[in-house]
């Protein structure tokens, strides 16, 4: 079956294009790490979910000693510290975030929750049966994540009416409409829908038609990690935020050295760093830091709301190359993100003038499918890096020389669940519980090589330009 189209296409095909120069040049790809090192810059959260961030906490005063280092305090991070907390009660387990918790990704993402890996969604692989236990995987998973807000106290927003990817080209609804026939075989509980009942329930008329999954959903991601810092604090494990990890010395114990001039020992070690786990000298060569831009505006009126025909909580994103996802709060605020795929150079981040480049392009695509609110402005616009990798799959497991390194990488925006699980997976790998995972495509799942610099930086400018070029 034909796959839809999307960003997932264009970051694997464009670095294959310039495949073959980075073997031929093996020499020089091989090398030009050691004068280009890999540094993606730590940038603040300025999104509008991180207005709900919860109170950092002090940074690390001291040199530790502890059974488990966790690196990342976003959900992977979160996660995999309560998991492994309540595996092993008797493990001590530090987490070390550089900012504050769910400065990155986790806290300043489009708020889509969704079914499956990004490299099966709507595709089937070659063993359908695996990929609907993964959906079912997932679908549990939302489940967990709704209850943890409830055990903690906080208000995580969730709306779980489902979501929507809307259909650009008879292609793409071709493709959706064989692969829910096949989904709904196997027990999948997904649907095709047509313009009626799309423009009934999201209100733009833009598209004819759509895959909708009734277990997807929104919520509040910087909720949610404050709903995963709460539980992971009251499981025992420490945290300490603005500690920068600026060098790992890897070994049977690991060597942790701080920007607080402090050390941390450890037995084992969690990368919980999404785009920033090259900082560290890991994985440089299985992902890509791709720059992500959403907006949001104010608070809509009612009347604003009933123009847009914006009726049911569904968010909803596009099958289009230059992906586009949108969303609408509780309080009747739409959120968009998505746009033209960035790669900078070396993982360098967003200057101002892309920042203003990718909101334009976000204001015309909001009027595009809402012309009744051409004239809303937005309250506020964010970036920031996310993971993807070459094939959009993900991969979790362990790695290092002496097999104490345990990493979640590779979510290609589906990370609010995928995260998650990938802690609960992490905590019985470092237990020695692998037998249940082993038959999931993702357990330490090798992905696609990815050259080094110039080569990814040429396959990305020369992918994006040919995209654009044939108007997709």
């Amino acid at each position: 079956m034909q796959r839809i189209a999307s960003r997932r296409e264009f970051l694997k095909n464009s670095l294959y294009a310039t495949g073959g120069a980075a073997i031929s040049l093996a020499a020089f790809n091989q090398i030009s790490p050691s004068f280009w090192k890999m540094r993606v810059p730590l940038e603040p959260n300025d999104s509008y979910w991180a207005l709900g961030r919860p109170p950092p906490n002090p940074p690390l005063t001291s040199d530790l000693n502890v059974d488990v280092a966790v690196v990342g305090g976003g959900f992977t991070g979160l996660s995999s510290a309560w998991f492994i907390r309540r595996a092993s009660p008797h493990k001590s387990v530090a987490l070390l975030e550089a900012q504050h918790c769910g400065s990155g990704a986790s806290g300043r993402n489009g708020a889509m929750v969704l079914t499956n890996t990004a490299d099966r969604y709507m595709n089937f692989s070659a063993d359908p049966l695996i990929d609907k236990r993964t959906y079912e995987l997932t679908v549990q998973n939302i489940a967990f994540l709704k209850a943890l807000g409830q055990q903690t106290g906080i208000d995580c927003e969730w709306q779980t009416q489902g979501a929507l990817q809307v259909l650009g080209t008879a292609e793409d609804r071709k493709a959706a409409q064989e692969y829910v026939r096949q989904a709904r075989q196997i027990g999948m509980p997904v649907e095709y829908w047509e313009s009626p009942q799309i423009k009934s329930a999201i209100g733009t008329a833009a598209y004819e038609a759509a895959f909708f999954d009734p277990n997807c959903g929104q919520v509040h991601p910087m909720k949610l990690v404050s709903a995963w810092k709460a539980a992971a604090e009251a499981a025992g494990a420490a945290v300490h935020e603005n500690t920068v990890v600026q060098h790992v010395e890897e070994g049977k114990t690991h060597l942790l050295s701080t920007s607080g001039g402090h050390t941390v020992r450890a037995r084992s070690l969690v990368l919980a760093t999404n785009a920033f786990t090259p900082n560290l000298g890991f994985l440089r060569n299985a992902i890509l830091p791709v720059q992500e831009f959403v907006a949001i505006t104010a608070p809509l009126s009612a009347t604003e709301l009933a123009q847009a025909g914006w009726r049911q909580p569904i968010p909803f994103n596009d099958s289009r190359t230059e992906v586009y996802y949108l969303g609408l709060t509780p309080d009747r605020r739409i959120h968009i993100g998505g746009g033209a795929a960035r790669y900078a150079f070396n993982g360098a981040g967003a200057d101002a003038s892309s920042q203003r480049l990718h909101e334009a392009q976000l204001r015309q695509e909001l009027s595009r499918l809402y012309p009744s609110l051409s004239s809303v402005a937005f309250e506020r616009s964010w970036h920031g890096v996310i993971d993807w990798s070459l094939d959009a799959s993900p991969s979790v497991g362990v790695t290092g020389r002496h097999n104490n390194v345990y990493y979640g990488i590779g979510y290609s925006g589906h990370g609010v669940n995928l995260t998650s699980l990938f802690g609960r997976i992490i905590a019985d790998l470092e237990a020695g519980r692998s037998d249940p995972w082993t038959p999931y495509p993702f357990v330490n799942n090798r992905l696609y090589y990815v050259p080094n610099e110039p080569f990814r930086w040429l396959a990305a400018k020369a992918g994006l330009a040919w995209y654009q070029l044939a108007g997709s």
